[in-house]
């Protein structure tokens, strides 16, 4: 081969041979990649935890707001009660200290505020059952079934009762029977009336449902007519 030829050979483009990239040049770009890559995650991470905190923020907000619509409604109720009862309207009234004490312990945010109004209904329920001391308003805090027992229990009796007057008086004619026939719509009238006195001697509490028990209270209607029924009409036959 001459020199020419050499030369001519070394000039080809096609046999130019390119300079291979340093090292550090080819390990740049994945350790870019990764740390973009982390960049993300956190990022990601970073917003997840801000959404789930607005939204547990928004819950409380909600939360406070129920509560505080539940404790004014029960404090109106009490300050009727005790202005009825001769306390003086002024009394009732928080004094400065009080605000500022409850001003500092809802300065912690939406969670503080939401503590401080649940004691503050907790202390409202407590006031109810202090004024509860006599009477009907004392039945208000039995369990269900006994408290409606006193409603359901009378006006189950009433018609049996004078079924048995009439038995007693008039014997076993006819008079008699158009009692007891009278008195056959007796146990569901006295179901009735049970069920509106229920709501209107012992009404709920905010929020929360009148608990009538209806399957107590029909078998304390039926029962003491079906029975009371049963013996008159076994004495008419044994007659």
């Amino acid at each position: 081969m001459t020199i020419s030829q050499a030369g001519s050979t070394a000039i080809r483009p096609g046999r130019q041979r390119t300079a291979a990239p340093p090292p550090a040049a080819e390990g740049a770009v994945p350790a870019v990649w990764s740390d973009y890559l982390a960049a993300a995650r956190q990022l990601d991470g970073v917003r997840r935890d801000a959404a789930t905190a607005a939204s547990e923020q928004a819950r409380t907000v909600q939360a406070a707001r129920d509560e505080l619509v539940a404790v004014r409604t029960r404090l109106a109720a009490q300050e009727a009660r005790l202005c009825e009862l001769g306390v003086p309207p002024i009394s009732l009234a928080p004094t400065p200290p009080e605000l500022s004490e409850a001003t500092r312990s809802m300065s912690g945010g939406p969670a503080a505020v939401l503590a401080a109004l649940r004691e503050a209904r907790r202390w409202a329920y407590g006031v109810d059952d202090v004024l509860a001391a006599r009477g009907l308003s004392r039945v208000a805090h039995w369990s269900p079934r006994p408290r409606n027992l006193l409603v359901y229990g009378p006006l189950a009796l009433l018609v049996p009762l004078l079924l048995i007057a009439v038995y007693l008086t008039a014997g076993t004619g006819p008079v008699t029977i158009l009692a007891l026939v009278v008195g056959l719509p007796g146990p569901a009238v006295a179901f009735g009336v049970g069920w509106l006195a229920v709501a209107r001697l012992f009404p709920a509490q905010p929020g929360e449902r009148v608990d009538r028990t209806p399957r107590f209270g029909a078998l304390a209607c039926l029962i003491p007519a079906v029975v009371v029924t049963a013996g008159i009409v076994l004495g008419m036959l044994a007659a």
